[in-house]
């Protein structure tokens, strides 16, 4: 049996994102990501509506070259490109372990009550050193009813 090393054709580019969901809930369990109700559209029942909690989560992976301090940014934003809320930073100091080549970095983002006052199209913008690298899409939307049966008789 012969093993070959895998070629470095899995180093896209510099600070690469592994993971960028929208999901209920996330966790980071010893540098485990662990996801819970990935989702990207929010069936409301009418406008306003307000989501009561959600995550956005991320794996970041560095390379040694990367090490120091990074900034990574979270922008939530509508389909005109205005902000829906403030953005998030957050700072980062990157060490990778003399024994390897990469690290990989998780972000939990918990959001409470999230407000669309109207329905359509929002992002989640993720920027890492000002560098916008990725967007989380999200459709909002006033979802109708289903016809309700006739009462038993």
């Amino acid at each position: 049996m012969r093993f070959m090393m895998c070629p470095r054709s899995w180093r896209h580019r510099l600070m690469d994102i592994l993971v960028a969901v929208l999901c209920d809930a996330a966790t980071d369990s010893q540098g485990k990501l662990n996801l819970l109700g990935a989702f990207d559209t929010i069936n409301a029942a009418q406008m306003p509506a307000v989501h009561p909690q959600c995550s956005v989560a991320l794996r970041v992976v560095f390379e040694k070259p990367e090490e120091g301090q990074h900034t990574v940014r979270l922008g939530f934003v509508d389909e005109d490109g205005r902000a829906v809320m403030p953005p998030i930073e957050i700072p980062v100091r990157v060490l990778v372990p003399d024994d390897a080549i990469f690290t990989s970095r998780n972000f939990i983002v918990n959001i409470q009550q999230l407000k669309f006052e109207k329905p359509g199209f929002y992002s989640f913008d993720v920027f890492l050193d000002g560098e916008q690298k990725c967007s989380i899409p999200l459709l909002v939307r006033v979802a109708s009813m289903p016809a309700q049966p006739p009462p038993f008789e």
